[in-house]
């Protein structure tokens, strides 16, 4: 159930995150993350493990963006 579903809520969310990163929203950043880590339940359930380099770097960038753009 999780591989069939999870990506349609994966697609929505990674759009979503571009969108609010495209209008320089700061939150767009922790939408991000959250995405990162419902990509890695997808992940561990399908054993697609060559997405796990993504996967962590992603985890690197959303958070030095995040932490760029907190508003101080």
């Amino acid at each position: 159930m999780i591989a069939t579903y999870l990506p349609w809520l994966l697609s929505a969310l990674t759009i979503w995150m571009t969108l609010l990163a495209g209008a320089k929203h700061p939150s767009s950043w922790l939408v991000g993350l959250g995405n990162n880590a419902l990509w890695l339940v997808w992940i561990c359930a399908t054993q697609a493990w060559g997405l796990v380099p993504m996967n962590f770097a992603l985890w690197i960038v959303y958070l030095r963006n995040h932490l760029k753009w907190r508003v101080v």
